[in-house]
């Protein structure tokens, strides 16, 4: 059957769910295609009024939800209309899987699209992409990474993803790239063969990162050129191989990396074996800052990390300057805080204050580097030797994952709304987290 035929009969079942906010009686849409109250909000069922998750999201205009039933759904769906909620009515028993051969689980290329409730496991980049990078959609299998080059920067603007599953993806769990005003909330990665969560290429990014946990990954979560109202709060980064990275880098556009806000999140035990082998061999690392500036990083607890809990450097041409590290909790690194600028290229104001801390490279780093000094006072250097990374496993091995919360309401309620603009973190009630944080859904138990 044809999709235009299928839109058609769809249009017309019976047993196609129209809710309607305000009543309104039926009329012809414009389209020539079926006719729908006007104004109203369809559900669109999988798979009874649509045979797979793609048929049933080019049924779909702005506004309506693609509600799916338990099974594996094996396909790539992209979503390319406006305001479409793709929802499963079981995290754990919805599943795109792509069979380690589909890039893609999904793509959200369109404004106002939630994405929630579902599992997306076996891609060869990424379990889900939400993005306005034509780049990063064409990229094809066996590509490490993409490489924008003078591709126009072209920012989607405002996405939800809520309650998703990515497992055992070998580029990026969940994955936002060239795109703004958005969140990343309620969701567990794992088996990121680069990134469990990964932000990229925007600013301002206008992005709220917020009680994810993401474990079994080379990183937790990575944040390249991106910044600009972008918060890292309340996640469970642990035992992965690092636990979270910002950074700047010449395959992306929008350098350098600045002004994101990492605070209150559990970042432990990074020092996971049973994880994808990264490429530059990050291991035992809590927080690494690679020619990132004007960061702030404040009320984390960050422990159990062999190589050190947090490592500024910089790239050949990218300084890492003003980063802020403040009233943070390391215990039991091997090096809490080590700053070291192996090239020419060095740091500016760097600074720490109210930390509670052990050990640092330099030495006396917490009174030699207090968050008074100035702007421009050089960033002193040092060196350690770490403990070599261990052998990974391939994502596909990956361990499965905990049980993991339902969204509420997901077999009933309707389509979500997304924000033009979502409603940022006062940092100032962020607290310090308990060593259990989310401890309910994760696999790895930290020390």
């Amino acid at each position: 059957m044809s999709r235009w035929v299928l839109r058609v009969v769809t249009a017309a079942l019976a047993g196609l769910t129209l809710v309607t906010g305000c009543g309104g009686g039926g009329g012809d849409d414009g389209s020539g295609e079926g006719r729908r109250p006007d104004g109203a909000e369809v559900t669109i069922r999988v798979p009874a009024d649509a045979p797979t998750i793609s048929d049933a999201v080019s049924l779909a205009r702005p506004g309506d939800l693609v509600l799916v039933a338990p099974g594996v759904y094996r396909e790539s769906v992209r979503i390319d209309t406006e305001r479409v909620t793709l929802r499963g009515e079981s995290r754990a028993e919805v599943v795109i899987d792509g069979q380690v051969r589909r890039p893609n689980g999904v793509v959200v290329t369109a404004p106002g699209v939630a994405v929630e409730n579902l599992t997306v496991q076996n891609n060869t980049h990424n379990g889900l992409l939400v993005t306005g990078s034509a780049a990063a959609v064409n990229a094809l299998p066996g590509d490490g990474g993409y490489d924008t080059g003078d591709e126009p920067v072209r920012l989607l603007d405002s996405f939800l993803v809520s309650h998703v599953t990515a497992t055992r993806n070998g580029l990026y769990g969940i994955y936002a790239f060239s795109a703004q005003n958005g969140v990343i909330e309620h969701s567990y990665t794992s088996g990121g063969a680069d990134s469990g969560i990964y932000v990229g290429q925007c600013r301002p990014c206008r992005i709220v990162v917020r009680d994810n946990v993401s474990e079994l990954n080379a990183v937790g979560y990575e944040g390249t050129n991106a910044g600009g109202d972008l918060y890292v709060v309340g996640n469970r980064l642990a035992g992965n191989r690092v636990g979270l990275t910002t950074n700047s880098d010449h395959q992306e556009q929008l350098l350098p990396q600045r002004d994101a806000v990492v605070a209150g999140n559990l970042i432990a035990d990074n020092q996971q074996p049973q994880t994808p082998e990264q490429a530059d061999g990050g291991w035992g690392i809590g927080i690494g800052v690679d020619g990132g500036s004007d960061n702030r990083f404040l009320r984390n607890l960050v422990t159990g990390h062999a190589n050190a809990g947090l490592v500024i450097t910089a790239t050949a041409d990218l300084t890492a300057d003003r980063n802020r590290i403040t009233e943070n909790t390391f215990t039991a690194n091997g090096l809490d805080v080590g700053w070291t600028f192996p090239t020419a290229t060095r740091g500016e104001g760097n600074c720490l204050e109210g930390n509670e801390l052990r050990t640092t490279v330099p030495e006396g780093l917490a009174s030699g580097a207090s968050c008074s000094i100035p702007d421009t006072s050089p960033t002193p250097s040092g060196s350690w030797r770490g403990p070599a990374a261990p052998a990974g496993i391939p994502f596909t091995e990956v361990a499965a994952p905990a049980p993991q919360p339902e969204l509420p309401g997901a077999r009933t309620s309707g389509a979500t709304v997304v924000p033009d603009v979502p409603e940022l973190p006062v940092v100032e009630d962020v607290a310090l987290p308990s060593p259990s944080l989310l401890a309910d859904r994760a696999r790895v138990r930290t020390s």
